[in-house]
């Protein structure tokens, strides 16, 4: 149950993740820097939610944290296009969109943790 859990998940991150890559432009990669933000802030809400407020099953939780935001987030296309980035000359927009996931990413977790976690 917990593969069909997590191949469920990450179709539907994959779709979504599909879906929010439309906001891409030429000059930055702002789909796959939504679609990575708000993976972070739904995996955030459901660890602190399966955590302290909610009685998950294991399929939902699997569904969730590790099928859909595995799907939804995307560390290869952000390389990629990171590296195409570089490639086309474009060497401080990489670094912006390097700084910017990473820290936003890291940021949201940091919010959550210290909003919610340790309330």
């Amino acid at each position: 149950m917990i593969f069909l859990a997590i191949f469920i998940g990450g179709g539907l991150g994959s779709i979504a993740r599909y879906g929010i890559s439309q906001f891409s432009t030429p000059n930055f990669p702002y789909g796959t820097l939504i679609a990575n933000v708000l993976s972070c802030v739904i995996m955030s809400l459901a660890i602190y939610s399966f955590s302290t407020k909610i009685e998950a099953s294991s399929f939902l939780k699997y569904l969730i944290v590790i099928g859909f935001c595995g799907g939804f987030s995307t560390f290869s296309t952000f390389s990629f296009e990171t590296f195409e980035l570089v490639r086309n000359g474009n060497i401080i927009i990489a670094g912006i969109n390097i700084l910017v996931n990473i820290s936003f990413c890291l940021l949201v977790f940091y919010i959550f943790r210290n909003s919610f976690f340790s309330a």
